[in-house]
């Protein structure tokens, strides 16, 4: 008799995620032609197709609706029939990870095919329910998918002119490339209020080529940082260079799968895990750039050529055409950080391997928090940006999380699914 008579979430183990988040990295590290930031979007977009596909068959009183920003009319599951909700989450992400990679490599799309097919063999219900679920979530995939076309997000790199004079942002060696998303700034928030009053204010220092003065200071730490670079501190730069890699946002969805295993993490969480670091580091991004265009403050390889005279300076790596102010690996990285404490807490030692398979030596962490300062800092490092930019950046991603954890009802942490 096909009536409801649904499983608890709490009774499903949050492996069938698991294996989309892995799948969805490797999607990531394939892709091609994106800017870094542009690797929010699937993040955070999946991240609320898992959590939705589930939300339907949740009862517990605690659990959390989330208010995402424009997103009405989702499809709706019947109430009175039976639904295997792994099997709506396991179509659900088969279709969104289609939507957001249509030009993947042919063996990736095969391997989007092969893991829902497997997966869906895994679960022994009638041809009804199977039908049903995965209609169900496939619908559910293709509602957010249309709702997230509307962020604004094909307007990013509409033509731009960057503003010229001293201290301002210009196009850095060696590509010289002009300026990347410069509009990234108005995409739309995946939760409304995330972004308020997170700005970081002006830079610190007003712009000056005296070597007395602030800015030069400033500017000289990154020159002499780069001269005593430690074989940690180059490893550092390196690590959180994320390309070629799985770039910044994919780092972090990487993370995030190592921390599901580790603390063996049900469903339920899993899904909330998922979006919830989606919405932090997707709607940090948006603030971030919103400063970046509003400052358009020089890179340290401009003034370090042009103004201390050492024309043949290089960083570890080449400067990210766009501006320098605020950090965007301290924003997203802080916002990130700051929603993996709040949900899972504090679970001891943690080492990312996310970059083994370049042969970069793992690193270890005391704590979620650590992780972002550890991204934040090693942008010095590297030799793109100042201090300061990574310091106010830290702090700018903290309030985005804070902000959306305020503006959702229960303490996800203390969930037990």
């Amino acid at each position: 008799m096909d009536i409801k008579d649904n499983k608890s979430i709490a009774n499903y183990s949050g492996g069938i995620l698991d294996k989309w988040i892995s799948l969805q990295v490797r999607l990531m590290k394939d892709a091609t032609g994106l800017p870094n930031v542009a690797f929010t979007r699937p993040y955070a977009y999946s991240g609320i197709v898992a959590y939705e596909s589930i939300a339907p068959g949740i009862t517990d009183e605690k659990w959390l609706t989330i208010h995402w920003n424009g997103l009405t009319g989702l499809p709706k599951a019947d109430e009175w029939r039976r639904y295997s909700w792994p099997l709506s989450l396991n179509a659900a992400m088969a279709e969104v990870n289609r939507k957001f990679f249509p030009t993947a490599a042919p063996a990736d799309s095969a391997a989007i095919d092969s893991l829902e097919s497997a997966l869906q063999a895994t679960f022994i219900e009638s041809p009804e329910v199977i039908q049903r679920s995965t209609a169900f979530g496939a619908s559910l995939a293709d509602a957010v998918f249309t709702w997230a076309e509307t962020d604004n997000y094909t307007h990013a790199s509409d033509p731009y002119t960057a503003p010229v004079g001293p201290g301002l942002w210009q196009p850095t060696p060696p590509a010289f490339a002009n300026a990347s998303t410069p509009f990234w700034g108005n995409l739309r928030p995946v939760v409304a209020g995330s972004i308020d009053n997170t700005q970081p204010g002006p830079p610190p220092f007003p712009y000056s080529e005296e070597p007395s003065s602030a800015f030069f200071k400033m500017v000289l730490q990154v020159y002499n940082a780069s001269q005593t670079l430690t074989t940690d501190q180059t490893n550092q730069a390196l690590y959180w260079r994320d390309l070629p890699g799985v770039s910044s946002p994919g780092h972090w969805l990487n993370i995030l799968h190592e921390v599901l295993q580790q603390t063996n993490a049900r469903l339920g969480q899993s899904a909330l895990a998922y979006a919830l670091t989606g919405a932090c580091i997707n709607d940090a991004g948006i603030s971030c750039w919103q400063t970046k265009y509003k400052y358009n403050q020089v890179r340290p390889i401009t003034y370090i050529r042009d103004v201390m005279g050492y024309s043949t300076w290089v960083g570890v790596f080449a400067t990210p055409a766009h501006p320098e102010y605020s950090s965007a690996h301290a924003v997203i990285s802080a916002a990130t950080a700051d929603a993996f404490t709040r949900i899972f807490g504090n679970i001891g030692t943690f080492t990312d391997h996310t970059y083994d398979y370049e042969g970069f030596p793992s690193r270890t962490y005391s704590s979620f928090k650590a992780i972002g300062i550890d991204a934040g800092n090693s942008r010095l490092y590297a030799g793109i940006h100042y201090q300061p930019s990574i310091d106010a950046g830290l702090i700018q991603g903290t309030k985005v999380a804070h902000n959306i954890f305020e503006l959702i009802s229960a303490d996800p942490s203390k969930q037990d699914h």
